[in-house]
């Protein structure tokens, strides 16, 4: 694990927002195409609204969410509706969204579809996460109901997984997708995720999940 700390937040999220935009853009002139995958939730909102209005080409971006709680895009839980409110418009709305969410009952219901939609988009390109305090990354959470499968070398590319801190079903990127990406960031901020990231180095996968990328990433934080 590489530890990248910075003097304040705000510097933090436009230099990760450069860092980002510079993988991209090498992947984009050597590849003619990317796949940014990114978390939800409100933390790494500055570096989306940064994103996007870089003079990228979005139009072979593809974006993909971590994780999705199972609820439509009219919810204010939904992650989706977030990142189209932060980082898909400006410049940044040419980016293709490669959904996580479709209308069902249930994520079983709508899996392999899910599956079929994302592959052509893997490996990812790019990927930022995001860390509780916890210690949990995407979906995958401490005691969630597939966690075991998700962290296999096996697991398929999405699961649904059902957790007590969860809330809703979600649907998350599992651990050999995440582990696969060519450039891999952490976002964290404040004492008590620097010292639950200090945590997670002494102990398994199974008890703090993001151990599964940290061997491969690099980690930004700021108090």
């Amino acid at each position: 694990m590489r530890l990248e700390t910075y003097p304040d937040r705000d510097l933090m999220m436009l230099r990760l927002a450069d860092i980002i935009a510079g993988q991209l853009g090498d992947f984009l002139r050597r590849d003619g195409r990317a796949t940014l995958s990114v978390p939800g939730g409100t933390t790494p909102g500055p570096i989306f609204d940064t994103l996007s209005g870089v003079d990228l080409d979005w139009a072979n971006v593809s974006v993909v969410l971590n994780d999705e709680r199972w609820v439509p895009e009219s919810s204010d839980r939904s992650n989706t509706r977030l990142l189209r409110q932060r980082l898909l418009r400006g410049r940044a709305a040419q980016a293709r969204l490669i959904p996580l969410y479709a209308p069902a009952e249930t994520p079983e219901e709508m899996l392999p579809a899910l599956e079929d939609g994302l592959r052509p988009h893997l490996p990812i390109s790019v990927l930022l996460l995001g860390m509780g305090v916890d210690m949990h990354t995407a979906s995958l959470f401490p005691g969630a109901d597939r966690l075991e499968e998700a962290l296999s070398s096996t697991a398929p590319l999405l699961l649904p997984m059902r957790a007590e801190a969860a809330g809703e079903p979600r649907v998350t990127l599992t651990a050999p997708v995440l582990k696969a990406a060519f450039h891999t960031h952490v976002l964290i901020t404040g004492a008590e995720k620097r010292t639950a990231l200090e945590k997670a180095m002494t102990l398994a996968a199974e008890q703090a999940p993001i151990r599964a990328v940290l061997d491969t990433a690099t980690v930004h934080w700021a108090d």
